[in-house]
């Protein structure tokens, strides 16, 4: 009978009675929620199914295979990953970091991690190496053409960032910190891989709430954008049909990402990383002369990076750090970012349809 009571008690099932483990219900029904948005509807499956599982993963008392103790502060504590034993020191530290109690409790003095699974996935999303990968897949899959044939187009791409700025401001008058209000703001830039990379370096401990929001709202967009854009624009403007733009050469695709790369990488180096990720896939596509590696980085690679990122935040998501009023204010703001970026990119459109004569579909500014 004690074998018995032994064993029972070392289920999950047991795990779920103890202090703090009912939040872990509803975030298990939170990410059977989103893996029904992806499999019955269908919204942006290839990144909420497995971000949902990591949710589900995480969530599963005694699975252990998550350990936020290891990423507490916003720090790769390395030593903690080589089996060193938990210090006074330590937990101390980490508190007056402001690292949650909830994570704290768990661990005592003297105690070690054992490494779980999603511990090891994780390190690619803190050390920036998955998003990196994945805008190396999306180069190759990138044509820059027409943003060559037409230059100014990319005043529209500068408008939409306005979500970004706008959302900045608001939170930090809500409190938030400059870091944490750069990281919630990027969800206005429509971009998840983004997002991720600078949540990891700015804000590590809002990233599952940052990505989850970012992803969903990018599966939303055939939901949150149309009202915006018929508001915004005239039934005559949405009919205008634009003209072909010129042919662009290969020698002109060709020295776009070299030339893109040098003058991002001097103008804001702290983007290297991505935009160069993003140029370099683009060359193996342009380039032609290396078949087998563009669809390497585009079809295989991708594939395999966005599984491991995917799962990685999913796994963020822990009830400890994911269920609290920062998270709702995150989400929220995250539609006022995506909408005033969509909106601000339907403005400018509308400025060039102007000025162009009527030649211009403000549309293109969505």
């Amino acid at each position: 009978m004690p074998a018995i009571i032994n064993f029972l008690q070392q289920t999950g099932f047991y795990m779920f009675g103890q202090d703090g483990n009912w939040k872990c219900l509803i975030m298990i029904a939170v990410s059977f929620v989103l893996l029904y948005l992806a499999i019955v509807k269908g919204f942006e499956p290839l990144l909420l199914l497995p971000i949902a599982f990591g949710m589900l993963c995480t969530n599963l008392p005694g699975a252990d295979m998550f350990h936020e103790i290891l990423f507490a502060g916003g720090h790769v504590h390395w030593d903690l990953f080589g089996g060193a034993p938990i210090t006074q020191e330590f937990l101390t530290e980490m508190s007056e970091a402001g690292v949650a109690d909830a994570v704290l409790a768990p661990w005592a003095v003297g105690s070690t991690v054992s490494l779980g699974l999603l511990d090891v996935l994780y390190l690619g999303v803190k050390l920036g190496i998955y998003p990196c990968l994945i805008f190396m897949g999306v180069g190759t899959m990138t044509d820059f053409g027409p943003l060559i044939a037409n230059p100014k187009s990319l005043l529209l791409g500068a408008a939409a960032q306005l979500g970004i700025f706008m959302t900045y401001v608001g939170t930090q008058l809500l409190g938030f910190t400059s870091q944490e209000s750069s990281s919630i703001g990027i969800i206005g830039g429509a971009d998840g891989p983004t997002a991720i990379f600078v949540t990891s370096r700015l804000a590590p401990e809002l990233l599952g709430s940052i990505a989850v929001a970012a992803y969903s709202y990018m599966a939303l967009v055939p939901v949150i954008q149309p009202p915006i854009m018929k508001a915004l624009t005239t039934k005559e403007e949405r009919k205008i049909v634009m003209k072909p733009l010129r042919q662009v050469s290969k020698k002109e695709k060709i020295i776009f990402p070299i030339m893109i790369t040098v003058f991002v990488a001097l103008l804001v180096p702290s983007a290297a990383p991505l935009i160069a990720c993003l140029m370099l896939g683009n060359l193996f596509k342009e380039s032609g002369v290396v078949e087998r590696l563009q669809k390497t980085a585009g079809n295989e690679l991708m594939n395999i990076i966005t599984i491991f990122l995917a799962l990685s935040v999913g796994c963020t998501t822990s009830a400890n750090t994911f269920l609290n009023t920062r998270t709702l204010f995150i989400i929220v703001l995250g539609l006022i970012a995506f909408s005033f970026g969509t909106a601000a990119g339907v403005l400018c459109g509308k400025v060039m349809y102007k000025l162009t004569g009527g030649q211009g579909n403000p549309l293109i500014g969505s």
